[in-house]
């Protein structure tokens, strides 16, 4: 058991400096604008950027694992990681520091994903689901405590040291790993590109991975920009900005972890009505500017619904992939995190395009269109499952 708790802990781990690494350009994204001389949209742009590159290479760096022994691919997957934030922490252009995202976005697809895979291997079955769900938690802990003590690090020495705080961690992370987590696991043989992406001709997939794009791509419209809109916009003081991500990244942990339990009662039906909310909120976020207080209460509350989608959506995928293209289930249980970060691409592009042009008071009604886009899909998907129920 003690051996278990450790092996977990360090799995969690890598989901909390993954997570930790993917977010702190939300809560620094003044800082580097200042430090590179370039506008705050262009920082706004490595999220898009990052978010691209997980989704391109995740699938195919899956599929190219093959049946090589996955813990020295894992060591190999944190090492680059590690580099990455070192290059990060060096960087002395803008350049090097999108170059150095785009290497740290390769490589932390595949890494949660073979995560997730020694999570179902080591935990007992009636402990693998709490497992599995506390991996991609350790993002959500990294909202919590990662991005708002990497902020306070970034305001009070300077952002480079935020990075080297994640270094530090990561290497502690990798050696933990390489000591204590078995090294003969491996997966079956990789099916070829074309039999894998077969599962895309299914018109309840073409629908179901709209809804992650839509979902996120409504919310990061108004999150890539949040200390903006809090400082500038709401007019609240730089040192508020460290507490309010804590309490955002407790919303969106509680987003996470109820997620859980919407799954056990046919979640897609339950959003429904979290979308009607998450859209009424967005329009509130841009309503509200004059109202600063009511305006981070609406902010909170997308927080809540920001991640509720995943978990009923994780379980559609494999439902659907196990019982009609069972070999594209590998595939399928990487659906939700690569079509989460397309709708981050988009959301944070489209928040870029608008905080240029409108300003940050357009940022919620943005959010707000591709939220309710996502509602009626998702009345559609409803009606098409019945039908092959």
């Amino acid at each position: 058991m003690k051996s278990l708790k450790v092996q977990s802990f360090i799995l969690i781990s890598i989901g909390f400096i993954l997570g930790m690494s993917e977010f702190i350009i939300v809560g620094i994204i003044n800082n580097l604008a200042d430090s590179f001389h370039v506008g705050i949209s262009n920082v706004g742009f490595l999220v898009t950027m990052f978010a691209i590159f997980y989704a391109l290479v995740t699938p195919i760096l899956t599929i190219l694992v093959g049946e090589h022994r996955l813990k020295r691919v894992m060591l190999l997957l944190l090492s680059i990681f590690t580099i990455s934030n070192i290059m990060t922490a060096v960087a002395n252009s803008f350049l090097i520091l999108s170059l150095s995202r785009v290497l740290n976005a390769v490589v932390a697809g595949i890494t949660v994903s073979i995560a997730i895979t020694f999570a179902a291997v080591i935990a007992p079955r009636d402990k693998r689901a709490w497992l599995i769900s506390w991996v991609f938690s350790g993002y959500s802990v990294a909202s919590v405590f990662g991005v708002p003590i990497g902020t306070w690090i970034s305001d009070q020495i300077g952002w480079r040291w935020a990075f080297w705080l994640i270094v530090l961690i990561s290497v502690v992370i990798t050696g933990m790993f390489m000591v204590s987590l078995p090294g003969n696991l491996r997966q079956g043989k990789a099916k070829s590109l074309g039999e894998q992406f077969s599962l895309f001709k299914d018109p309840r997939i073409l629908l179901g991975i709209c809804l992650p794009i839509l979902n996120l791509g409504g919310v990061y419209v108004v999150y890539t920009y949040l200390r903006p809109i809090v400082t500038s916009g709401l007019h609240f003081p730089t040192s508020f900005v460290t507490p309010f991500l804590f309490v955002f990244g407790l919303a969106s942990l509680f987003s996470n972890q109820y997620s859980g339990r919407l799954a056990n009662r046919d979640g897609l039906k339950s959003m429904v009505t979290v979308f009607v909310i998450q859209a009424v909120t967005m329009l509130a976020i841009s309503l509200l500017f004059d109202l600063p207080w009511a305006a981070l209460a609406a902010l909170i509350i997308m927080g809540l619904t920001m991640y509720l989608l995943n978990s009923p959506m994780q379980i559609f995928y494999l439902a659907v992939a196990e019982k009609d293209y069972p070999q594209s289930m590998v595939l399928a249980s990487s659906l939700i995190s690569i079509f989460n970060n397309v709708g981050i691409a988009v959301g944070s592009a489209t928040g870029g395009v608008l905080f240029n042009h409108l300003g940050l008071k357009s940022l919620g009604y943005s959010g707000a269109i591709y939220t309710v886009v996502a509602l009626v899909l998702l009345i559609v998907l409803n009606r098409v499952r019945r039908r092959f129920d």
